[in-house]
């Protein structure tokens, strides 16, 4: 599900052209994948029609993400959005909400985005962590910048981001990160959570981010142990990297669906 919307962006905007940059990008990958050794795409993979901006607000086009959402949950379908900014999240998680209670949500991100409001609005891509954890038990992984704000709230509220300074060895956290989630799991990844040597494709950069190498051990890890229902990719803003970035960004949403259906594949194949 492509939704083009940056309409809270406040430094480099241009992420309302992630999805179709993801989308191009998929098309010159191969579909094989060693590591998962199977071509995951015989499950079925569609591509929706883009989710079109709502230009009254953030808060409808919240409510936009989420209808569509709900639309193909009706269809039981598993739903992957192609952000866009984060924003978009808040819909994605309200529906999902409505038929999976129990939801825990995995952020993987550069910035806390605890802030109650920003720029006028609560619905900003800065508030996201606030809005989340007001519905739902949230993690948050790879943290490295935050305000003063935020990290007042974190203490006020005895909440435990895994910062990035305490990750490394990824191993050794992985483990903690599992136990700190409940058992059925959506994912949020903002590409910004990457390291600008590997990603620099996004609107608000931060040095020192994770490796492709340390991301991937811990979303199979989640993908084995959770019953995860649901992912998004948000944060792309092509213009400000290489096409390699946007190719990042397809090859990781491609695996995600191979670690969630590798099994289905497999029997597809049979």
């Amino acid at each position: 599900m492509p939704v083009p919307y940056d309409g809270t962006t406040d430094w480099h905007c241009g992420a309302r052209y992630g999805p179709a940059a993801i989308l191009e990008a998929s098309q010159n990958m191969e579909l094989y994948d060693l590591e998962i050794d199977c071509e995951i795409h015989k499950i079925g993979i569609h591509t929706l029609n883009f989710v079109q901006p709502a230009m009254e607000g953030p808060s409808h086009m919240v409510d936009s993400v989420r209808e569509a959402t709900l639309q193909m949950l009706n269809e039981d379908k598993f739903v992957v959005a192609l952000g866009g900014e984060h924003s978009i999240t808040l819909g994605l998680v309200q529906a999902l909400l409505s038929r999976y209670p129990g939801l825990s949500v995995l952020q993987l991100d550069a910035h806390a985005d605890l802030r109650d409001s920003y720029l006028g609005t609560k619905n900003s891509h800065a508030c996201i962590g606030r809005r989340l954890w007001e519905v739902c038990p949230i993690t948050q992984v790879g943290i490295r910048s935050l305000s003063q704000e935020e990290r007042d709230f974190i203490l006020a509220e005895k909440l435990n981001p895994f910062y990035m300074h305490n990750l490394r060895p990824i191993g050794s956290s992985i483990e903690s990160i599992l136990s700190s989630l409940g058992d059925m799991v959506y994912i949020t990844i903002d590409l910004d959570v990457f390291d600008t040597s590997q990603m620099a494709a996004v609107g608000t950069p931060e040095p020192g981010g994770m490796y492709w190498d340390e991301v991937l051990p811990l979303l199979r890890a989640v993908m084995d142990t959770k019953k995860v229902v649901g992912f998004d990719l948000v944060e792309l803003c092509p213009a400000e990297g290489t096409s390699s970035c946007a190719f990042l960004a397809a090859r990781l949403a491609y695996k995600l669906i191979g670690y969630r259906f590798k099994d289905l594949e497999t029997a597809v194949s049979r």
